[in-house]
């Protein structure tokens, strides 16, 4: 493992600077481009902020505005005066200048980039596994392609802007440039006249970075604002506002906005392309999570908009839900896109009993009741959870009430049983008044959970990963542990296993190798980071667990694990001050990404992170919040 510390103390120390002389440079540059007169930077001192090396520093000046395409010049002259008024004149020049508003600096942003190294690099040896002299790093390293003394360039922060994650992005970007782009429309056959040409030299660049906010001009890592501290204070902030933005772009009908990316403001899921805007992909169980986080902003606030979010989100799961007779009375079954999945209805229960616990309102009991049926009526004889109920590809998309071995397997789910058993445990703990289906329902789950944590490794163990992902199970063993009767040490070894194996699988501040690393889980290191608030809801769940049983050594371990990966999460959300290169700024603001640099928004990318803020939030302060 290599030694990042120093490399990464010296990185954070420059955030550490005062940039005041660049707030002052930003808003004579936006000046200057307003006025078109030269500027004048005799009285500045840029020393230890911008590092200049005379006819090699190549600075780009871009525009920001919302509706535009970006604009942009970068050249390399003698003193940084000199090249940025060679910028601001081009820029001026630029047959789309006029369409720029400098005069409103809300919505007109200017970004300052300039290139601090430049190394030349075997194109065909770049990579992005390991972390080596030939790591391609998205967001922090840009790429120059070189041929009869032209550059072409990828900058570091068009990962950001361009909605990019990973090297044969960056690539096809890049060599659309050059070129080789107008000699075919093809990718694959440009990326091959570029592998086959040996005229094109490659050099790995990185850059700083500024991007004006006001008046101010903010310093950027990998495209973004730095979070150096971790607050309270952002934390519900980012809970808040991203949960209503969930309920300001809900659907009539009930729906959430399921997908948006922020990049160019459309709709399009990039799982699911070419449907028509009429008919876009939906998921129920996402949706259910909608619901949870707006229960939760409820829960933290008393603010009835969210309540009424969340209420509008259950009518219209209770729409899609369909009967069907158990040994135990009716049940309820979410029925969505031809499929009956497990995990459809044990989210949506979930979401049931959260509502009426934090409400008090018992106006849905009966389909409560039916969901928990349902959920009982899935788990086979040995213990183990059947994935669905309905699923198309399987005895003719009839109900799967019979299911032999090979079709248990085939349409067997990591995640369900977990999402379920959490439905059932609140069910089984907090409803009461139908003590026969309660009990049923702890006897059912005690089996659920037993094959769960002692059989599924065994039968299922290509399912498992170096990097555990059942947080929905961990979330359910924290509820059934209320319980006396359910607190098995088995149960609390998988849940404390798995957060202490998260806490193993995160970047650390010594050994990240980028400084937002720190707080981001990996499958084996080298693997580019994982801000994962789903995880996070997991390792949360773990830390109650431990507070609950009196744990105080495992209690706090959890807490600080949870602290450092939050204010990793905090660099997902899109702010006034962040989300500078949208297409729709005001449509994105406070929404929560997939990615550090892919703009794509879903519902659940904001629930997991909002949840897992939520209850990290109520681990030490009281609510409802004033």
């Amino acid at each position: 493992m290599l030694d990042f510390k120093e490399q990464n103390d010296i990185e954070r120390k420059y955030f550490e600077r005062d940039f005041s002389a660049v707030d002052i440079l930003m808003n004579r540059m936006r000046e200057a481009l307003i006025t078109g007169k030269k500027l004048n930077l005799s009285d500045l001192n840029f020393d230890g902020v911008i590092d200049f090396t005379p006819s090699e520093t190549l600075i780009y000046i871009t525009l920001y505005q919302a509706g535009r395409k970006y604009i942009r010049y970068g050249c390399k002259r003698d003193t940084v005066e000199a090249t940025l008024n060679r910028n601001i004149e081009m820029l001026r020049k630029n047959k789309n200048f006029s369409e720029y508003k400098l005069e409103d600096v809300d919505n007109c942003r200017i970004m300052l980039e300039y290139i601090i190294s430049r190394r030349k690099v075997d194109r065909n040896k770049l990579q992005s596994v390991t972390f080596d002299e030939n790591r391609f790093e998205i967001g922090i390293d840009g790429l120059e392609l070189r041929k009869d003394g032209v550059s072409y360039y990828y900058m570091p922060t068009d990962a950001i802007t361009l909605s990019h994650m990973g090297l044969s992005s960056a690539m096809r970007a890049l060599v659309k440039r050059t070129p080789i782009g107008k000699m075919t429309n093809r990718i694959s056959e440009r990326l091959k006249i570029l592998k086959d040409s040996p005229d094109y030299e490659c050099f790995l660049i990185r850059s700083r970075v500024f991007v004006s906010f006001k008046d101010k001009a903010l310093p950027l890592y990998r495209g973004n604002i730095r979070y150096t501290e971790f607050s309270y204070d952002i934390l519900l902030n980012q809970v808040l506002k991203s949960i209503e933005w969930c309920v300001d772009h809900m659907y009539d009908d009930g729906r959430f906005l399921y997908y948006y990316e922020c990049s160019d403001d459309t709709y399009e899921d990039h799982e699911h392309p070419g449907r028509p805007l009429d008919r876009l992909y939906y998921n129920d169980l996402r949706h259910c999570g909608g619901i949870i986080a707006c229960l939760r902003a409820y829960q933290l606030t008393r603010n009835e908009k969210y309540l009424n979010g969340a209420k509008r989100g259950i009518d219209w799961s209770i729409s899609i839900s369909q009967p069907q007779e158990t040994k135990w009375g009716t049940g309820y079954y979410a029925y969505y896109n031809k499929k009956a999945k497990l995990g459809g209805t044990g989210v949506l229960l979930v979401a049931m009993m959260q509502y009426r616990t934090i409400t008090g309102d018992h106006s849905y009991d009966e389909y409560i009741k039916g969901y928990a049926r349902h959920v009982m009526s899935r788990v086979y004889k040995n213990g183990e959870i059947l994935g669905y109920y309905i699923h198309p590809e399987f005895q003719g998309g009839q109900p799967l009430e019979e299911m032999n071995d090979e079709e248990r397997k085939a349409t067997f789910s990591f995640y369900y049983p977990g999402e379920a058993l959490l439905g059932l445990g609140l069910f089984a703990n907090r409803f009461e008044f139908d003590d026969e289906l309660v009990k049923e329902a702890r006897r059912v789950g005690e089996i659920a959970l037993d094959w769960l944590v002692e059989e599924r490794p065994k039968i299922y163990a290509d399912q498992f990963t170096a990097l555990p992902s059942d947080a929905w199970l961990m979330q359910a063993i924290e509820e059934w542990a209320k319980d006396e009767h359910f607190r098995k040490q088995t149960y609390f070894n998988f849940v404390f296993g798995d957060a202490n194996t998260m806490l193993e699988k995160m970047y650390k501040h010594d050994d990240s190798p980028y400084i937002d690393y720190e707080g981001g889980f990996y499958y084996e290191y080298g693997d580019h980071y994982f801000p994962d608030g789903a995880r996070c809801e997991g390792l949360v769940a773990a830390y109650y667990l431990a507070r609950f049983l009196g744990n105080k050594e495992l209690e706090e371990k959890f807490l600080n694990g949870c602290k450092t990966a939050a204010m990793c999460q905090f660099h997902l959300f899109n702010s006034a001050e962040n989300n500078y290169s949208h297409k729709n700024p005001s449509k994105s603001l406070n929404t929560i990404r997939f990615k550090a640099t892919r703009q794509w928004v879903r519902v659940d990318s904001i629930q997991h992170v909002s949840c897992f803020f939520a209850r990290l939030f109520m681990a030490e302060n009281e609510f409802p919040v004033k």
